[in-house]
């Protein structure tokens, strides 16, 4: 009997597991404009505090949902030990068809409990003044005979919000994520000074173009792996890709536009390229002006991931400090739409990923903060964290012998029939019926 009942709930959690595949969210789309940002469903809300008492405690490896109001400055509450690396990233997403303004944008910091900031970073809208996902963390990180953010407590993350007044006033909504950096190796063989220099030169273009749709945030960003990728993108649209770039290794990006018969208007910062971290931190950004002609950006060279990049002053280099997913964004102007309609133009990817893979520096594992075989395959097979979650969960249930279709006639079944014998008298007459019930996814552009 026992043996029974397990099988039943066995069954019952694969029923419910394949549905809750079929029910992952794919691309969310506005009523009256490009696709939204696709936020993680697992994301919890959290309100932010205007003073640091009432701040809500973020956890480790986890993500929330929250926003922030024009002029608003935010707090949230973190408890760190005195020897983890923490960082806080927020993904700032203005409401779509809004408007912005040339040094918009928010500051995310993390601070103790006597307001000594442990690191800041800004995200800002400059030349490219159009409505998008921007991306920042702040981290504490536990410095080598240093005191400063290095004893155990409660620290505090700063969310502060610049907008001008001629911008659109709502709220923007925040995707806040919290992750804990592993332990590094304590041998002694990790370096302590970021490096002196690094090959910078363009490698040779990539070959093997292919077709690959993006996908609407962090979340749903599409795998790519070394290449050329053609897509198509619409005024006001945002792409999300996703590249594995592991320790010691290079990623070289660059953005095309095609041509179009409509217009030859002149439209400076007519798209924006970005780059973040497997932490969510900003790396690098790069704009394309447009006039109806092809035309192609590149970000600018970035060193080799290593830990010790962490050391060096200069904000790209320093953000390199891990390997892990790296996320491309690409936003088309709304612009572009009043001089070339709506429709979505030709937008290529060529992505470069060089080196062979070093080891990790840290002592276990490596978490998000690594490469492992099934991510490259994630990235040749073009998936999204959510597709190859489902394809994990299929394999699983093949694994278990019962096809979907069948766990779900089986589980409906179960359903069915339980049903009825609820619905049967406690003393049904003799001969009463019984029964079967029936069945019924310099900068070069190459």
């Amino acid at each position: 009997m026992n043996r029974q009942r397990n099988r039943g709930r066995v069954t019952l959690a694969t029923v419910a597991a394949v549905c809750a595949v079929a029910a992952l969210p794919g691309q969310a789309h506005a009523a009256d404009g490009p696709p939204a940002y696709t936020f993680d469903p697992a994301a919890t809300s959290v309100q932010g505090a205007e003073t640091n008492a009432d701040a809500e405690e973020l956890k480790p490896g986890s993500v929330y949902r929250s926003s922030i109001r024009s002029g608003q400055k935010l707090y949230y509450r973190l408890e760190l030990d005195a020897r983890t690396d923490a960082y806080v990233s927020a993904v700032a997403v203005p409401k779509s068809g809004g408007k912005v303004a040339y040094g918009d944008g928010f500051t995310i910091s993390m601070r103790d409990l006597d307001d000594n900031r442990c690191s800041s970073e800004d995200a800002a809208f400059e030349s490219a003044e159009f409505p998008r996902p921007i991306a920042a963390y702040a981290h504490r990180t536990v410095e080598k005979d240093s005191t400063t953010c290095a004893a155990r407590g409660t620290y505090n993350v700063l969310i502060e919000r610049e907008s001008k007044a001629t911008s659109s006033p709502e709220a923007w909504d925040l995707e806040l994520r919290y992750e804990a950096e592993p332990a590094p190796k304590d041998d002694g063989s990790l370096p302590t000074e970021a490096p002196e220099d690094w090959p910078s030169a363009s490698p040779v273009p990539p070959t093997g173009r292919q077709e690959r749709s993006g996908g609407s945030g962090f979340y749903d960003a599409t795998g790519l792996e070394s290449g050329e990728w053609v897509d198509e993108i619409t005024p006001g649209q945002t792409r999300f890709y996703r590249v594995p770039v592991d320790w010691g290794q290079q990623i070289f990006a660059t953005a095309a536009l095609s041509n179009s018969t409509k217009s030859t208007e002149y439209l400076g910062n007519a798209l924006a390229l970005a780059l973040d971290n497997p932490a969510h931190g900003h790396v690098d950004d790069a704009t394309l002006s447009y006039s109806g002609a092809s035309n192609s950006v590149a970000l600018d060279p970035l060193p080799p991931v290593a830990y010790e990049n962490r050391h060096d002053s200069a904000a790209d280099v320093n953000a390199m400090r891990f390997a892990g997913w790296y996320y491309l964004s690409v936003t088309l102007s709304p612009k572009v739409a009043e001089h070339y309609g709506d429709d979505p133009l030709a937008l290529t990817l060529r992505v470069k990923v060089v080196n062979d893979s070093k080891p990790s520096p840290y002592q276990g594992d490596a978490g998000i903060f690594g490469v492992t075989d099934d991510d490259r395959d994630m990235a040749k097979n073009g998936q999204s964290a959510p597709e190859a979650g489902a394809s994990a969960t299929m394999k699983t249930v093949a694994a278990a012998g019962i096809g979907t279709g069948s766990v779900l006639v089986l589980g409906l079944g179960a359903w069915t029939l339980m049903a009825r014998r609820r619905a049967v008298p406690a003393a049904a007459p003799p001969g009463a019926a019984g029964g079967q019930p029936p069945f019924g996814g310099p900068p070069q552009a190459w």
